[in-house]
């Protein structure tokens, strides 16, 4: 499969969307037993449970039935591949494990495709509300109603910081980037209307892409965190780039993302906040 038509990159974001149900229904079942299950400990303030897992399961065997010739990104069992050509799918089975852990109900499946490296297609769901989100290159980004109709999203007109609220990251599993990120946090917080730090990442791109937030930073997020968010933000019209406001690609790395027309506001404040 090539993504050269619009056909084609609608067909790939009906794959990241199965892909992304069917890992959301695997947590979204688990969530009812959630005090029984087992924490692993990757890294200091990182967990994981079996539900990452058995949803990492679940969308791979979506996207080995629907496009078997593609390569599976994902961070549990397959965060090594490379995805630089062909068909590859960027996935996180279930971004917010620890909100999941807590049952605190903001979590998500994210599963982004890309054509040789370029983004197609994406699909993120929230498997605590069943909110869904997906984006095709080209086609535009929509909400996915429970009726199966697709409602297009677009960003934020709002220009001016003090109507704006942005949502953040924390750099909780990486402490030492904290001195770069109190200043910043508190030059946002003092010029805006308010700031949101939910955790779930892919839920916070989507939050931008609809016009909820103005604008979104975090100083390091991976692949599977960013691929479909990034892509939704695009098509619904906004910006995401580095602090350099270079367009990011599908890597491990910082991230600013806005409605566009703040874009330049926020790369300034935080750019003059960590000189």
């Amino acid at each position: 499969m090539q993504a050269k038509s619009e056909t084609d990159v609608a067909m790939l974001r009906d794959v990241a969307l199965a892909a992304a149900r069917a890992g959301a229904a695997v947590v979204s079942a688990r969530a009812r037993d959630v005090d029984a299950l087992t924490w692993e400990v990757k890294s200091p303030a990182d967990f994981v449970s079996h539900v990452d897992r058995e949803a990492e399961v679940a969308l791979a065997e979506v996207i080995t039935r629907l496009a078997p010739s593609a390569v599976l990104l994902a961070e549990e069992m397959t965060p090594d591949t490379d995805i630089s050509r062909g068909i590859a799918v960027v996935a996180d089975p279930l971004d917010g494990t620890t909100n999941f852990l807590h049952g605190f109900p903001w979590y998500a499946t994210s599963v982004g495709i890309l054509v040789d490296g370029e983004l197609a297609a994406g699909a993120i769901v929230n498997a605590a509300t069943g909110e869904t989100f997906v984006a095709a290159r080209g086609l535009g980004a929509h909400r996915v109603l429970a009726s199966g109709e697709y409602v297009r999203i677009t960003v934020s007109p709002i220009a001016e910081p003090m109507r704006a609220l942005i949502g953040t990251g924390f750099p909780f599993k990486h402490t030492h980037h904290l001195a770069r990120y109190q200043p910043q946090f508190a030059a946002v917080a003092a010029s805006t209307a308010g700031m949101r730090r939910a955790g779930a990442a892919a839920l916070d791109l989507c939050d931008v892409a609809c016009g909820r937030f103005q604008g979104f930073w975090e100083l390091e997020l991976a692949p599977w965190d960013v691929a479909a968010g990034i892509l939704i933000i695009r098509e619904a019209g906004g910006r995401v780039t580095d602090f350099d406001g270079r367009n990011v690609g599908v890597v491990h790395g910082p991230i600013v993302a806005s409605n566009g027309v703040m874009h330049e506001w926020l790369l300034g404040i935080l750019a003059v906040e960590c000189e």
